[in-house]
C-alpha cells in the first residue's frame, strides 16, 4: 500500500478534530485532511489545491514550536493526528516529535515518514540518491531506550515505511532533558550503520492489518469520554497487543543502536 493511501485510511480511522503536518512539500498528504489543519514548512511548493480548513505557516518547525500560542491557527484545538515529514535527519525528526507531543492529547497519534530506508545509501545524512530517507530510522532506537511507555507501530507502506506512535504523554520530558546526549549519539559520519532489521523490514506490520485494528475505535472512545491516560492506556495497549503483536518500542532495543 502506498503511504498516501494509508494516511487517508488513518484519517478515516482516527477522525481527528485537528491535524498538524511538519514538512508539507507539495501538499499531497495535507490535502487528505478534512478537519481544521495546519501545515508548517519554510519552503513549501504547493501542487494541489487545499481546502479552507487548512492554514499554512512558511517557517521552520523550531520557529513554530517557539510560538506563544502554537495551536491558535486551529482555534486552540489539540492535534489528534500529526505527520512528521520535515528534515530527513534524526535530530530534527526527534525535535519535531518532542514539539508535537507537547501539543497533542494522550490519545493523539504521531506519524513519522521514511523510517524504513531500502539501502544504506538511501539512509545517508548527506543526500546522494534521488529517493532519500536520511537517518530518520534512528528515532526507533531512541524511543526504544528512552520512551518505553509509548506504543510504536512500524508499518510497511511504500516506498519507505511509516512509524505510528500512540499512548502519548505530553508532560513527559525524558527526551527533551537528554537532547544533547542524544545528539552526540545520532550525528555520525556516513555511511550509516543501518541495522538489517530495518533494511529487511523484519517485524513490520502490514498496512491493511493496522487500519483494520480495533485500536482505532478504542482510541476514539477514550478520547470522546475524556478518559485520563492513567485510566485508559492499559486498555489501548491491550487492544494493540491483541491485534498487532508486540507494540512497545522496548522490543526494538536489541535491534537498533541508540
Amino acid at each position: 500500500m502506498e503511504y498516501l493511501d494509508f494516511l487517508k485510511g488513518l484519517h478515516d480511522a482516527v477522525r481527528p478534530r485537528a491535524y498538524l503536518e511538519i514538512g508539507l512539500r507539495h501538499g499531497d498528504s495535507l490535502a487528505l485532511a478534512d478537519c481544521p489543519s495546519l501545515g508548517v514548512d519554510p519552503a513549501f511548493n504547493l501542487r494541489v489545491e487545499l481546502g479552507d480548513n487548512v492554514k499554512l505557516l512558511r517557517e521552520t518547525s523550531d520557529e513554530y514550536f517557539g510560538r506563544e500560542k502554537p495551536r491558535k491557527p486551529v482555534g486552540g484545538k489539540h492535534f489528534d493526528l500529526a505527520f512528521i515529514d520535515g528534515m530527513h535527519l534524526a535530530e530534527f525528526a526527534l525535535r519535531d516529535f518532542i514539539g508535537v507531543e507537547r501539543l497533542s492529547p494522550w490519545t493523539g497519534v504521531i506519524v513519522f515518514d521514511d523510517i524504513l530506508p531500502r539501502t544504506v545509501e538511501e539512509a545517508n545524512r548527506d543526500r546522494r540518491t534521488r529517493a532519500w530517507t536520511g537517518d530518520v530510522y534512528k528515532v526507533l532506537g531512541i524511543l526504544a531506550r528512552h520512551r518505553p511507555d509509548l506504543i510504536c507501530l512500524r508499518v510497511g507502506t511504500q516506498p519507505t515505511g511509516l512509524l505510528l506512535v500512540l499512548a502519548l504523554d505530553p508532560a513527559n520530558r525524558a527526551l527533551s532533558l537528554r537532547q544533547d546526549l542524544l545528539l552526540e549519539q545520532m550525528v555520525v559520519p556516513d555511511p550509516q550503520d543501518v541495522p538489517a532489521d530495518v533494511l529487511e523490514r523484519r517485524g513490520v506490520l502490514e498496512p491493511e492489518t493496522v487500519l483494520a485494528s480495533r485500536v482505532w475505535p478504542v482510541l476514539r472512545d477514550l478520547r470522546d469520554l475524556q478518559t485520563s491516560r492513567r485510566a485508559g492506556v492499559r486498555d489501548l495497549r491491550r487492544t494493540a497487543r491483541r491485534d498487532l503483536g508486540r507494540v512497545s518500542p522496548g522490543a526494538l532495543r536489541r535491534l537498533l543502536p541508540a
